[in-house]
């Protein structure tokens, strides 16, 4: 089974980017356009990764990571920033929220799933140690 990522985006150009360079290399992704969709979506489908936007529109992605924080299955999930805040104190931010890391966009095709493979890592040498 190839590993899932649920991306949650409302802009569909970086939907449709992220989206395809995954898929290039096996990963599976689940796409939600909104806040609480993809927090449902979250907690029905267990993905290996979560890739977060923090600038959507209903409700904001620090406030999406801090509900998934709060799901007892969803707690060891990466969830990963992946946004166009690059201000000081923007990374702390995600962090803070809960997020396990963060990427700027827009994102570097060249070395976006090096990133992303990372997290993949860093959550399979998590479970391993259980």
């Amino acid at each position: 089974m190839n590993p899932r990522i649920l991306y949650i985006e409302d802009n569909e150009q970086n939907l449709y980017l992220v989206t395809f360079l995954l898929k290039t290399k096996g990963y599976e992704v689940l796409q939600a356009q909104e806040s609480r969709e993809g927090i449902d979506m979250a907690t029905r489908e267990k993905p290996d990764l979560i890739l977060l936007d923090i600038q959507l529109p209903s409700m904001d992605g620090y406030t999406v990571a801090r509900l998934l924080r709060g799901n007892p299955d969803l707690a060891k999930t990466p969830i990963v920033a992946l946004t166009s805040y690059a201000m000081p104190g923007d990374r702390e931010k995600a962090l803070a929220s809960g997020c396990t890391g963060y990427i700027e966009k827009p994102i570097n095709p060249d070395t976006f799933l090096n990133q992303i493979a990372t997290y993949m890592k860093t959550d399979m040498a998590r479970e391993q140690a259980l």
